[in-house]
């Protein structure tokens, strides 16, 4: 297989990938900053693809460089995200495609940290999957256990963390403002 034929078959994968996300050009545009005519045209096979385009096309798919330029597929079902540490968290992407709702698992160990409250534009849930999880929102300060949830308009001050006691796993499910997730319970009985 020449060059040539390898860069004539990103196009059509660039589309693909980004119908099976249900990811609209202007959707993509944004979450890369290349131009929605520019990606079109890439899709098409009117541009040639460039490292420089291609680059962050992959990253906002939240997917290997070469599956956009054609590597044999792999036979393993399971996604491979990569964790990300960040002020002594990890950070795991659970979702590969730009903008709507973005899910994390997030483990924070064992520390001692002063609440350093922030605001965004979005709306957060948050569900424990083991440990302690310390929620300030605003003027409250509760923990919640492993099994329970928490969800909030992120404009309000809100910062979390660890208890300070041990380690703590959840689930972060991040959506663009007034977009919000609902969880439905039975109540408990009395």
């Amino acid at each position: 297989m020449t060059s040539d034929d390898v860069l004539a078959g990103v196009g059509p994968r660039l589309r693909r990938i980004r119908r099976e996300r249900e990811v609209t050009l202007a959707a993509l545009s944004e979450a890369t900053g290349i131009s929605v005519s520019t990606l079109s045209r890439l899709e098409s096979g009117l541009r040639r693809p460039s490292l420089e385009l291609l680059l962050p096309i992959a990253q906002a798919h939240q997917v290997p460089l070469d599956e956009l330029v054609g590597a044999p597929p792999v036979s393993d079902p399971r996604v491979r995200a990569k964790p990300v540490v960040r002020h002594g968290r990890t950070y795991l992407p659970l979702t590969r495609q730009p903008g709507g709702l973005q899910a994390y698992k997030i483990v924070v160990p064992r520390q001692h940290a002063d609440p350093a409250p922030r605001t965004h534009e979005g709306y957060e849930w948050l569900y424990v999957l083991s440990g302690r999880l310390r929620v300030v929102l605003g003027d409250h300060d509760v923990v919640l256990a492993a099994g329970e949830a928490a969800e909030f308009d992120t404009r309000v001050p809100h910062w979390f963390g660890s208890t300070g006691e041990g380690p703590v796993e959840f689930l972060s499910l991040f959506g663009p403002q007034g977009e919000r997730m609902h969880v439905r319970a039975r109540p408990k009985q009395a």
